[in-house]
């Protein structure tokens, strides 16, 4: 299958390059620098250049493949505003995506972050929150699969909190950042509240398997820790870098203090039974691990 993919640089995307190039498949990326043209290029796939925003673009690289993988999100989490902005260029990205698409048969798999249930751990049954910070997420996403019924193989792989690699990535990573900034590896509350994580290479090979054979409308969860303590991770940060673990008020990280002070875990036993995806990388505690001082 010749994939249309972008994001390909990031944590997840880099990691989904090089899981489709090993499988058999090619990838065309879309690159917005030199940088990541190059970094692409030597990872062995065909570079597109543009911009997420470059909706004609999207278009054009979707035209010309066999699938889509859209990973691509703003990189500028400074403030609620930055936040929706991000929120609403992927939105657009989506739509154009899909419209291209539609009455194709052709898959496209885009990637939403796993949703909140009180009291319990989510489920794929579980929709994505329509209220909050991140709704906007959850309605563009929604509003893909629903393209299902018009001849278009839509689905989602749902991402946990933290998609790490080597230490680095997702609101561990955030979450790092913040102790190296501020001298103490803080966490909201009393950090008894559970994120869910997974390896980028677990992550990587699940988009692959949903690419190739999941049923249109469908989301699934790319979860290999259920839900590990803020409390334990802010540990691992504080004793890698040398610094106090103490709680510190949410407002402290930002657009990002209220969803990192709830309680997340997520499930992917639906996932794992369905489709046969087993995660066999390292689980955040271990790989946090590599955190350098």
């Amino acid at each position: 299958m010749h994939v249309f993919i972008t994001g390909g640089t990031g944590t997840i995307g880099s990691a989904v390059v090089a899981e489709l190039l090993g499988n058999g498949h090619t990838v065309l990326a879309l690159a917005r620098s030199d940088g990541s043209a190059r970094t692409l290029e030597s990872a062995g796939a065909k570079v597109l250049r543009g911009d997420l925003a470059d909706l004609g673009v999207l278009r054009s690289g979707a035209a010309q493949c066999d699938g889509v993988i859209s990973l691509a999100f703003g990189r500028d989490y400074s403030g609620p505003d930055a936040l929706a902005q991000a929120i609403a260029e992927e939105s657009a990205a989506l739509a154009a995506l899909g419209q291209e698409l539609i009455g194709s048969d052709r898959p496209i798999v885009t990637v939403s972050g796993t949703p909140w249930v009180p009291g319990r751990a989510s489920t794929e049954a579980d929709p994505l929150p329509t209220e909050g910070p991140v709704a906007g997420r959850g309605r563009s996403v929604t509003a893909l699969l629903d393209l299902a019924s018009r001849g278009l193989r839509s689905t989602a792989v749902r991402m946990p909190r933290t998609v790490h690699n080597e230490g680095r990535g997702g609101f561990a990573g955030l979450l790092t950042d913040a102790a190296r900034r501020t001298g103490v590896a803080g966490h909201p509350g009393d950090g008894t509240q559970r994120w869910p994580a997974v390896h980028a290479l677990d992550a990587a090979v699940l988009f692959r398997m949903v690419l190739e054979s999941a049923p249109a409308g469908t989301a699934w969860h790319a979860v290999a820790d259920e839900g590990d303590a803020v409390r334990d991770i802010a540990a691992v940060v504080g004793r890698r870098l040398g610094l106090p673990v103490e709680e510190v008020p949410q407002e402290n990280f930002g657009p990002f203090g209220p969803i990192f002070a709830m309680d997340q875990p997520a499930s992917s036993a639906r996932t794992r039974d369905a489709l046969g995806w087993q995660p066999t990388h390292p689980g955040l505690l271990e790989d946090l691990e590599n955190i350098q001082p």
